[in-house]
């Protein structure tokens, strides 16, 4: 009886956990395309194609490298000098990324662009998920992806083969 028990709530609790993981993917999601504006730079579907002409150049975020400790640093720390911005509020303040503060990046030359607004970092943890499971490594952008990002089939969707 007492292993049913734990069975039970080994199941329950990977209910839990796979809920909240589609929670943050979902909010992760909103953030990108809302909040965060990423979709400015690294194009709606993430493949840098970017959305407004007068912002920097995004990375193909399809394509990335990074693992997910590594797209933790670069949403909360941004890029210097390449355009990405740091979307910590405090990030170059007391030298929580990379050490250094505002003062030492200007002294090296290096500037930084401004958020459109600076994420928690649940926010930031929630866009890393949203990436994690929508964008790195799921291949080109296809038109049943793009229906499911957008939640409908709008124009953009139906230029995709």
């Amino acid at each position: 009886m007492r292993w049913g028990a734990v069975a039970i709530a080994v199941m329950v609790l990977h209910a839990a956990s796979q809920a909240a993981a589609q929670g943050n993917v979902a909010l992760g999601t909103e953030i990108w395309r809302n909040k965060g504006a990423c979709q400015g730079c690294h194009g709606w579907a993430g493949d840098g194609r970017k959305m407004d002409s007068q912002l920097p150049d995004g990375a193909d975020l399809r394509e990335t490298r990074l693992d997910r400790d590594a797209l933790v640093i670069a949403i909360k720390c941004g890029r210097p000098g390449r355009g990405m911005p740091a979307f910590d509020k405090f990030a170059y303040s007391d030298g929580r990324c990379f050490g250094m503060t505002l003062a030492d990046l200007q002294k090296d030359g290096l500037t930084l662009a401004d958020p459109a607004a600076p994420l928690q970092p649940r926010e930031i943890e929630a866009v890393t998920d949203f990436l994690a499971a929508k964008v790195i490594g799921q291949g080109p952008m296809t038109r049943d992806k793009c229906v499911a990002f957008w939640g409908e089939d709008v124009a953009v969707c139906i230029t995709i083969k």
